[in-house]
């Protein structure tokens, strides 16, 4: 009962309720579970001061510490939400030094640290704008696996940029190039203010060895070369877009198309694989490999249902075949693009118009059908015969629900970005939406300016805003 009282007032944020059912409950000599005390902890740390403002109030961050000590001296079994719920009443007490030493002392109870663990202590020393805590957890992050995202690197940028430290600013822009890829307009806002700041204009090689660079870009696979701040002087910030060739349009500069190794396709193509085949067990996905196999591989995928239903209120084969027909003229080598549809697409409702019948018999025939079996997700199937063959996929599915995020992998963004086709209205049907020749990702260009893209909404109508840092050159870099 008391467990289900406190999970009410979790749901309520009732921090009065909590206290009064935990006061009861020691009063009544009721033995308190781990459970119950974090919950008693987590609404502490929700709890605001009296103004309303962020922040905790003195009386509720006693109470929060009072409840943890009570935790210890019953002998409670500490686990990583009460750590981490214990850090955030220490960040709330402008406390980022006791918020790390807890990450410390639930390592030494051979406890693993979440990401979330480590916010309180990280977030508190940058706000404090003490960098050198912040890179402490940084690399106590690093040891123990756990990986930055954008909000703790955003923040990790801000500090160093505020202490001056262009070396660490290099740095965690180049960590967000790697994981982020796109920043949210927060990042870009500190971005921004980095490239205008006074030290920013002061750093720089203005020589520099350009086989060096050129090195450095090859070696980094395009996009950037890692070989620190070049040019010198003031830096020219604006936002931007790009045109269907990659050109900003504001400085001309040509963004490039970062290559993807073709072990991490083989690698994500074999993770794919084997989550699929779990998850199809009994609906045949390892038929679906071998007919693969036998029939592949294909210069492209379509979506069946995606396509057969985008822009239109019922389902269209004709649709389909519009899409078949453009995708063939396309292909190098003038072959049918592989069609993945579910069995009762293939066989029933509009299916078994003289028409349709007489088009999927055509697509059968010629190795270009396969109809996913009854129970089975096609997602599964049209994604995995897009990556084995390592070709296009025609769909408007952004991919972003449970089964996608099964796969939590950094190569997915990059994959889908160079091989998604995308289907948009015309005056004629529809027409499709290949995808860009260049990266959308951070660059950093051979004459050392830089380009950030920001995230959009997923609309093929707006173009994607870009940050251009630029700068004016005291001299020429050195052959």
């Amino acid at each position: 009962m008391l467990r289900v009282n406190l999970d009410q007032c979790s749901k309520n944020g009732d921090l009065d309720e909590a206290l009064r059912l935990y006061h009861e409950a020691k009063l009544n000599n009721i033995q308190l579970n781990v459970y119950h005390y974090n919950v008693l902890l987590y609404l502490c740390s929700l709890r605001s001061d009296d103004d309303g403002e962020e922040g905790l109030n003195p009386e509720t961050l006693e109470k929060g510490f009072e409840i943890f000590k009570e935790m210890i001296i019953d002998r409670v079994e500490l686990n990583e939400a009460t750590f981490t719920n214990v850090s955030r009443l220490a960040a709330a007490k402008e406390d980022p030094e006791l918020a790390f030493n807890l990450i410390k002392k639930m390592k030494d109870q051979g406890i693993g640290p979440k990401l979330r663990s480590y916010g309180p202590a990280l977030f508190g020393f940058c706000k404090k704008g003490m960098a050198d805590e912040a890179y402490e957890v940084d690399s106590h992050m690093v040891d123990n696996q756990v990986s930055a995202e954008e909000s703790e690197l955003s923040a990790l940028l801000k500090v160093s940029s505020d202490v001056k430290r262009e070396e660490k600013v290099y740095e965690m822009m180049h960590r967000l190039r790697a994981t982020t890829r796109q920043v949210s307009e927060e990042t870009a806002a500190v971005v921004e203010d980095w490239f205008l700041s006074e030290r920013a204009a002061e750093v720089g090689l203005e020589n520099w060895d350009t086989g060096k660079i050129k090195k450095g870009v090859l070696k980094g696979g395009g996009g950037w070369h890692g070989q620190g701040w070049l040019g010198g002087g003031d830096w020219r910030v604006v936002g931007t877009t790009m045109d269907e060739a990659g050109v900003c349009q504001s400085c001309g500069e040509k963004l490039v198309c970062i290559d993807i190794d073709p072990k991490e396709t083989e690698n994500f193509a074999k993770s794919l694989s084997e989550l699929a085949s779990k998850k199809e067990a009994t609906t045949g996905f390892f038929q679906f490999q071998e007919w693969l196999q036998r029939h592949g591989p294909f210069d492209a995928v379509v979506d069946g249902a995606n396509v057969g239903l985008a822009n239109q209120h019922t389902f269209s084969f004709s649709q389909i075949k519009g899409v078949v027909n453009r995708l063939r003229e396309l292909s190098p080598s003038k072959k049918l693009p592989l069609v993945v549809l579910h069995q009762n697409r293939v066989n029933g409702g509009p299916a078994q118009y003289p028409n349709n019948k007489k088009l999927l018999e055509s697509w059968k025939k010629a190795g270009a059908l396969y109809a996913t079996p009854v129970g089975s997700n096609d997602d599964w199937y049209w994604l995995y015969a897009a990556v084995s063959s390592k070709c296009l996929l025609v769909t408007n599915d952004e991919m972003r629900d449970h089964l996608f995020n099964l796969l939590g992998n950094s190569f997915f963004p990059r994959w889908k970005e160079k091989h998604q086709v995308r289907l948009k209205p015309s005056s004629d049907g529809i027409r499709l939406h290949m995808p860009p020749p260049y990266s959308i990702v951070i660059q950093e260009s051979e004459q050392g300016s830089w380009h950030i893209p920001t995230v959009t909404e997923d609309d093929l109508e707006t173009p994607r805003q870009w940050l251009c840092a630029t700068r004016a050159r005291n001299s020429m870099p050195t052959p």
